[in-house]
């Protein structure tokens, strides 16, 4: 959520930079609300200094005391309806983009910051991933249409090994950079969902339980990690704090219908594993680099071919003021796909979920600043490997830093066609 303050002082520039993002935006009735809660200000500071240059004395003067004190208490209740209201219209807004995003109207105006890796050459026409796991075996669409409807898949034997290997894998990295594991919850109460922006503007997109218990599955480990520490003051001696955590995620994907309706790439439940961090705002641009290189960096021990790429203001989520997306390689789409965004929140969140931190012991606490990223999308990264390490004859190759994960498994091959 934006600081109230701040979006006061600097209307027009915050006004200006939300616009940038592109859609409707309104922030009229804030306008309004905010004249009138600096009214209430004034008046209130007005009656106070009245009242105090009152001494008691006469009836009379008991009375326009008594009178002053009650205007004081209906302007106070006033103002807090006014400062509610405030807030509540805050929580629809998204953040301001930072300075550094390219300003654009659609992901036609993203930028590509670079590229890792050539693109690999085939001798024949490249399979999608449904095409080669359906034709190893291992990828059951079908039974899982059947079992939860439409965008759930089984995998089956070696592509359910090599999913839990790739979890191991990506944590294992991570760890090696100084992440902290966590495995999280994946039911989350409403004020977890508040404070990192999904609720209240996304609530049609999440599954939630029905009955006294409202809680809401996950639609990323971000969710319960960020909330790990809300209502928390944080050490700055200890800044940044990183996490890891793989979880299942699920989305309804509301606003996805008819896009990737085939395969795996658009799902009601896959799985992540997500980065996080805490940082003081003097840092959180450059950990926000490193971020996305320690994801970028499982990708290349993959030898996967993916490039960088820097979000315009009308492409990035509703609660980043900065992301960049990191996006694979797929030769069955001869395109390239998202396979992880990473972002900044800054103290957007942190507002929400009151997440502070001392700088040092002597300092007053202040908002700290959230980050985080896939560090990477199993799911996207399976299919990957499969398009990337896929040959002619139906079988598919694995790149060598997945062998010690795969039990000595280094290919997939195709069951044999029986004769006749």
């Amino acid at each position: 959520m934006l600081d109230l303050k701040t979006v006061a002082q600097n209307f027009d520039q915050v006004v200006a930079r939300l616009k940038s993002r592109g859609g409707a935006l309104d922030l009229g009735p804030f306008q309004r609300l905010f004249q009138e809660r600096r009214e209430q200000y004034i008046a209130l500071e007005a009656l106070n200094t009245r009242r105090k240059g009152m001494g008691p004395g006469s009836a009379e003067m008991r009375d326009q005391l008594r009178a002053i004190s009650q205007e004081i208490k209906a302007k106070e209740a006033r103002l807090k309806e006014v400062e509610e209201e405030l807030e509540k219209i805050l929580l629809y807004v998204p953040n301001v983009p930072d300075e550094s995003v390219p300003v654009g109207t659609s992901e036609a105006d993203n930028a590509v910051v670079w590229t890792w890796g050539d693109e690999p050459k085939f001798s024949f026409q490249p399979r999608q991933h449904f095409e080669i796991g359906e034709r190893l075996g291992l990828m059951d669409f079908e039974r899982a249409a059947k079992v939860s409807g439409s965008r759930f898949v089984f995998l089956k034997g070696a592509l359910a090994h090599l999913e839990r290997a790739l979890v191991a894998f990506m944590i294992n990295c991570h760890r090696e950079k100084g992440y902290v594991e966590l495995s999280p919850p994946y039911l989350v109460n409403r004020d977890s969902m508040l404070g990192t922006g999904q609720l209240p503007k996304f609530e049609e997109d999440s599954f939630k339980t029905q009955g006294a218990e409202e809680r809401f599955l996950i639609p990323t480990a971000e969710v319960p990690v960020t909330n790990y520490h809300r209502d928390e003051i944080l050490d700055g001696e200890r800044l940044p704090l990183k996490y890891c955590a793989y979880s299942a995620c699920f989305r309804s994907e509301a606003g996805a219908s008819g896009k990737d309706t085939r395969g795996m790439i658009r799902q009601h439940q896959f799985h992540k594993v997500e980065l996080v961090k805490f940082a003081a705002p003097e840092t959180s641009m450059q950990e926000l680099e490193s971020l996305t290189d320690d994801a970028a960096d499982v990708l290349r021990r993959l030898e996967l071919r993916h490039r960088k790429v820097a979000l315009c203001t009308a492409d990035m989520g509703f609660s980043s003021a900065k992301t960049y997306d990191l996006e694979v390689w797929l030769p069955g789409q001869n395109a390239f796909r998202e396979i992880s965004s990473c972002s900044v929140f800054t103290d957007f969140q942190a507002r929400r979920a009151k997440i502070r931190y001392r700088p040092t012991k002597a300092d007053k606490p202040r908002l700290v600043h959230t980050l985080n990223g896939s560090g990477l999308a199993v799911g996207r990264t399976l299919i990957a490997l499969l398009e990337n390490g896929q040959r002619e004859d139906g079988s598919v190759a694995f790149p060598k830093a997945l062998h010690p994960y795969l039990g000595g498994t280094t290919e997939l091959w195709p069951p044999p066609v029986s004769p006749g």
